[in-house]
């Protein structure tokens, strides 16, 4: 396409609103514009093709025969324009959205509530995607990440989602201490962790406890992590979320719990604007951390 033929999109569009409306003031009002500036379009197109394209005819503007094909050919090109948006917008408004998310995060604290979310909201169709690993959104088609860090992924913006709490924990009966102080040299201890997992050992280093010096069994979920703890086994950094029925009732003891600053879970998106179902996603994430905080 030869773009130095074709006129300023600008004076095209004032054109096109003054050959549906037939008045230079209806022409500015559709298009926000003043008077003056729809009648400057209509001289540029007029120099450009070198030849009349409207005359006033009282109070209104006649097209010359010139002005008429013109009018037409734009009237069909902006509706296939119109069309061609519209049919990407209604696409993105009505596709499923994709949310990547660390495992611990959906099994403690999403997928509790996703029935909330769904029943508030039938027509936005979400897509879970766990991962340990930061995705590349973009090429990947994701929506929305969840992670838990500090906060720091440039390129993204970043939302905190301040929604969970960790604690280390252990059976009553593995240890006498109730403290990391009173536990002396960590590494004197087995501590278990998931595969599918890292917050725990993310929240560990903030409190000062380096797993890759003193050690760790991985275990392929978390739920043998738990079973493990809970029959003396070892230690492991959990959810209060997740552990609190086995804190209530005993069958597990916190030796250390707290919020290092910083330190949590975030909404990760890619710069610009989000789709309809995202936008509603991102909001009812915010709103249940708000009602939990």
């Amino acid at each position: 396409m030869d773009w130095s033929r074709i006129p300023s999109l600008a004076a095209l569009r004032a054109f096109e609103a003054l050959s549906r409306h037939g008045t230079l003031s209806a022409a500015a009002r559709d298009l926000n514009v003043t008077h003056a500036a729809i009648a400057q379009h209509l001289r540029t197109l007029e120099t450009h093709f070198g030849e009349g394209l409207a005359s006033r005819d009282g109070q209104t503007m006649r097209l010359t025969e010139t002005g008429r094909e013109l009018a037409d050919a734009l009237g069909d090109g902006f509706s296939r324009i119109s069309e061609g948006v519209g049919a990407i917008l209604d696409r993105n408004a009505i596709r499923p959205i994709t949310v990547t998310l660390t495992p611990s995060f959906a099994e403690v604290w999403l997928m509790p509530r996703m029935g909330q979310f769904w029943a508030k909201h039938p027509d936005v169709e979400v897509r879970l995607v766990p991962s340990v690993g930061l995705a590349d959104l973009r090429r990947d088609g994701i929506d929305l990440a969840i992670r838990f860090g500090t906060g720091a992924w440039p390129g993204y913006e970043v939302e905190p989602l301040a929604v969970s709490r960790f604690a280390v924990v252990a059976a009553p009966d593995y240890t006498k201490a109730r403290s990391i102080e009173e536990l002396g040299r960590l590494g004197a201890y087995d501590w278990y962790f998931s595969s599918a997992a890292n917050e725990q050992r993310i929240w560990g280093r903030t409190i000062g406890i380096d797993f890759e010096r003193i050690g760790a069994q991985d275990m392929a979920n978390n739920g043998m992590v738990l079973s493990a703890v809970r029959a003396g086994l070892g230690l492991s950094i959990q959810s209060l979320a997740l552990v609190e029925p086995d804190i209530s009732s005993g069958q597990l003891t916190t030796l250390y719990e707290g919020d290092p600053e910083g330190l949590g879970y975030y909404v990760l998106t890619r710069p610009g604007v989000l789709t309809p179902g995202a936008r509603t996603f991102r909001t009812w994430l915010r709103r249940m951390a708000q009602a939990q905080a």
